[in-house]
């Protein structure tokens, strides 16, 4: 019985030892989510309406635009993820781009009204975190910029807008978000904000001598460091560049579209949010050739049409919160109303807008559409170029030069009804708010141009049929960087390659000596690079006194009081295949 006592207590001894031998068992790894929403493109959409057509917006795609309706999506987002885990960020081109926009800027400027700007209203309402400046932020001047950016509640950032003479930031580079976690340390997320280094060509005229813009690459290198060394556990880059790495212009500005660019060069990045492409872009994973690590990439479309959702899984890590997962998609905001604080905040400025699109401005004498305006010479075109010309010809009443004019077909859409033409219709021609110049070209530099511009058409072997759908646009190239010249006659013959195109130009029934001059209306964009047409950007100018192409086509029709083809129309161009007309 002893015996068998003492076995028991060394089989319990043995036990004990055994139990205390194993090692305690690991408390799981605290981790938390934070989402990241954001918009961009926006450009001066708040509510789900169409100010050209008077209507509520609606496209073949069924999408719905405006901050109204992201307002409902970031509510819900932040019902169900929780407020304190949500930030909200805009990556830029928010203060351009709709009537309601231009209202504000140009016809009761907030500079001089002191209202508040209906973007800045409804962003801050809705209650973002941070702000990105795009292109479109600077087309009408750094003082009316300033003023939108006094009005906004969120930092609006702009690392890479420089001073030009001291080379210091002329906007906040960045900002560190906190937010709280229950029972532990906050977690800190970094945004650093990136614009685009076109502005210097596209609004030459408003930052020149003011402003510079640095490459995105090398000024995120210089910041996110700092934005780490501050304590950020998450760090996300709000830029306003696409992501294909290529540019529109030439020359030796840094890279247009270098988002992806950003993520794959520059360590210590979590995530790009990215604009200006005007894509759609749910989630797209970029390894980052230092650190070999994964950047998340997102783009939400344009005008509040999406809202990217971007989730964060931050786990404990040696005291520390570290990115252990994200992902991303995009949200249809057709999917929910309109918020109606938004509504109702933004429906006075929202009505006098509607009054400002529909006044009547002239009478046309018969419909006249730009569906056909890229492959074919149309007369609403035509009273662009003339109106363009005849303003020039006022202007410059000393002029010995033949005046010509250079326009592109900005909208199929747009359409002069017969009998009454409103604001919204001339605001649907001439969707942009550039201003009327003029420069000196040789009859040599001319043929370069239209060439160029000729490589707007895809090649059309002989015998294949003419399908006016895939016949324009090659290599992605848009409307809007196709430039039809008035003035003058020419074909285009688009059986012959890019670049061996242009035929019978002739001035006034005579082919043109390479270096006869000519005096050439021209828009401001096109001028200062914007699409890289040869010679525009080193020509003399002549004439450049800041009239807005759009107020000079309303205010050309105030004037006449009728809008009649059989006044300006020239079918000056045509396409040919092979020396036979297209059409």
């Amino acid at each position: 019985m002893q015996t068998k006592k003492l076995a028991l207590a060394g089989a319990a001894a043995t036990c004990a030892l055994a139990l205390v031998a194993l090692p305690a068992q690991a408390a799981p790894a605290k981790s938390v989510t934070v989402t990241v929403m954001g918009t961009s493109d926006l450009h001066g959409n708040t509510l789900n309406w169409d100010y050209f057509k008077d209507a509520a917006y609606s496209d073949s795609q069924g999408n719905h635009v405006g901050l109204a309706k992201v307002s409902s999506l970031v509510n819900q987002i932040r019902a169900e993820r929780g407020a304190e885990r949500t930030l909200l960020f805009d990556s830029g081109d928010t203060i351009q781009g709709t009537p309601l926009a231009y209202y504000y800027a140009k016809v009761e400027p907030i500079t001089e009204t002191g209202e508040i700007h209906p973007m800045a209203q409804a962003m801050n309402a809705i209650g973002y975190d941070a702000v990105t400046l795009g292109n479109h932020e600077f087309n009408y001047g750094l003082p009316l910029l300033a003023t939108w950016i006094d009005q906004m509640k969120a930092p609006v950032l702009g690392a890479n807008a420089v001073h030009d003479r001291s080379g210091l930031p002329a906007y906040k580079p960045f900002v560190i978000k906190s937010m709280k976690v229950k029972g532990d340390k906050p977690v800190k997320v970094g945004v650093l904000g990136l614009t685009n280094p076109g502005v210097a060509i596209w609004d030459k005229a408003n930052v020149e001598g003011e402003l510079r813009f640095t490459d995105l690459v090398e000024s995120a290198k210089k910041w996110v460091p700092i934005i780490r060394g501050l304590g950020a556990d998450v760090v996300v880059v709000t830029a306003h560049a696409g992501d294909n790495g290529m540019s529109s212009y030439g020359g030796d500005l840094p890279v247009e579209n270098a988002s992806a660019m950003v993520a794959e060069q520059v360590p210590g990045i979590d995530a790009v949010l990215f604009g200006h492409a005007h894509n759609e872009v749910a989630q797209r994973f970029v390894t980052n050739k230092v650190t070999g690590k994964q950047v998340l990439l997102t783009e939400p479309g344009k005008w509040g049409q999406r809202l990217s959702r971007l989730d964060f899984q931050l786990t404990k890590q040696r005291g520390k919160w570290v990115v252990t997962g994200k992902s991303s998609a995009t949200i249809n905001t057709n999917t929910v109303p309109e918020d109606p604080k938004i509504v109702t905040l933004l429906k006075p400025q929202h009505d006098t807008t509607v009054g400002y699109v529909n006044t009547v401005v002239a009478k046309s004498a018969q419909q006249l559409s730009a569906a056909e305006s890229p492959y074919r010479d149309t007369p609403i075109l035509d009273y662009i170029q003339h109106v363009q010309i005849e303003t020039v010809k006022r202007a410059l009443p000393d002029n010995t030069l033949p005046v010509l004019s250079i326009a592109a077909p900005f909208s199929r859409s747009a359409v002069f009804p017969a009998g009454d033409i409103r604001v919204r219709d001339v605001a649907g021609l001439y969707v942009y708010d550039n201003t009327l110049m003029a420069v000196k070209l040789t009859g040599a530099q001319l043929r370069d141009y239209l060439e160029y511009s000729a490589k707007y058409f895809n090649q059309l072997a002989p015998g294949d049929p003419v399908d006016v759908t895939k016949l324009t646009n090659a290599n992605n190239t848009p409307d809007y960087n196709y430039d039809q010249l008035a003035g003058v006659s020419y074909d285009l013959d688009v059986a012959k390659p890019a670049g061996q195109r242009v035929a019978n130009l002739t001035y006034e029934g005579a082919p043109i000596p390479a270096g006869k001059e000519f005096l050439v209306a021209i828009n401001n964009y096109r001028q200062s690079g914007g699409g890289g047409f040869p010679h525009v950007t080193t020509a003399p100018v002549l004439y450049n006194a800041q009239v807005e192409i759009r107020q000079a086509l309303i205010e050309y029709a105030t004037a006449q009081g009728t809008i009649d083809p059989a006044g300006f129309a020239a079918a000056n161009w045509k396409l040919t295949r092979d020396g036979a007309p297209l059409f």
